[in-house]
Order: structure tokens, then C-alpha cells, then sequence
């Protein structure tokens, strides 16, 4: 981006509130409330429950307001995912990183969520968590087995992250906050 964009970008949020609305996916126990609510509250709990069907919250990071819709990940709420995915800014996919034996089965849903027709060229981040604990894969590892590098249709970006200790969480609201709308 050259310092003529950045300029204008500066300007527009002087003036321009933005918006943005997301779909948080990903199986159950991947850690997408406990994401919900490090980003909204800046603090982590063990007592977080399982999602029962969705959960929405706004939150608003400097000019823009998030929405973020946390939808269950028990096998029972994977069919209402595409859904709650059309028209939004981005989809956030995620995936518990310290859990190898479920990688495959988190590659199989993401792929066929993907390939819904509605969802064409909505930008996808996925985010590893859970690198707190010593069996997390690595990045690559996560790229290479959850088949990144195979979708071609949008922009994908992925971080690792971990909920429980606040690790890259800043770097995920910053690359949100670039993929929001202005409202007009």
C-alpha cells in the first residue's frame, strides 16, 4: 500500500465509522468462544461452555464495530455454518492446533464449507490455537495439513494464536480491522 492510500485510509476514519460482521467456525472445543471473548474483554476464562447453536457479540476496536457470530461446532451445528458465513467481511476458522487427531476431520469441513457456491471469494483466516501446549503443531504443519495452500479462490491468511495467553491476538484484530467496510 503506498503512502497516497494510507493517507486517504487515515482520512476516512477520521470521518467514516466501519463495520464489520463474522462468522467464527470451526469444531467444538477449537477455542472460538474463548476467541470471542479475549477480543471483547481482553481476558481468557476456563469456564467457558460449549456453544449451543450461535452466539453474537459486538465488539468495537478504535472506529470499528465487529460483530461476530460464534457458531457451535458439535456435528449438529455444522450444517447452519454456511448460513451464518454468506455476505460477511471475513470467515474465521478455527482450529485447536494441539489436537492432531482431529486436523483431517477440521480439513473435511473447512473444505466443504469452502466450496459452497455463496461463500465465493469471502476471505478466510485461520487461526491454529492452543500453541501453549507442547503437542501444537507448527504453522506450516497446520498450512500443510489443514490444505491451505490448495484454496485459490480468496484471500487465506493464517496465524497461530493462543486464546489462553493472548498470543498474536493483536496481530488477528489488526488483520480484521483491514478487512472491514466502511459504513456508509
Amino acid at each position: 500500500m503506498g503512502i497516497w492510500d494510507t493517507f486517504l485510509n487515515w482520512l476516512r476514519s477520521l470521518f467514516f465509522k466501519q463495520e464489520m460482521e463474522l462468522s467464527l467456525i470451526g469444531l467444538q472445543n477449537a477455542g472460538k468462544s474463548s476467541l470471542v471473548n479475549v477480543v471483547a474483554t481482553g481476558g481468557y476464562s476456563e469456564d467457558t461452555i460449549p456453544t449451543v447453536g450461535f452466539n453474537m457479540r459486538k465488539v468495537c476496536k478504535g472506529n470499528v464495530t465487529i460483530k461476530l457470530w460464534d457458531l457451535g461446532g458439535q456435528p449438529r451445528f455444522r450444517s447452519m455454518w454456511e448460513r451464518y458465513c454468506r455476505g460477511v467481511s471475513a470467515i474465521v476458522y478455527v482450529v485447536d492446533a494441539a489436537d492432531g487427531e482431529n486436523l483431517s476431520m477440521s480439513r473435511s469441513e473447512l473444505h466443504d464449507l469452502l466450496s459452497k457456491p455463496s461463500l465465493n471469494g469471502i476471505p478466510l483466516l485461520v487461526l491454529g490455537n492452543k500453541i501453549d501446549k507442547p503437542e501444537a503443531v507448527s504453522k506450516q504443519a497446520l498450512i500443510d495439513q489443514m490444505g491451505l495452500q490448495s484454496i485459490t479462490d480468496r484471500e487465506v491468511c493464517c496465524y497461530m494464536i493462543s486464546c489462553r495467553n493472548s498470543t498474536n491476538i493483536d496481530v488477528v484484530i489488526d488483520w480484521l480491522v483491514k478487512h472491514s467496510k466502511t459504513a456508509s
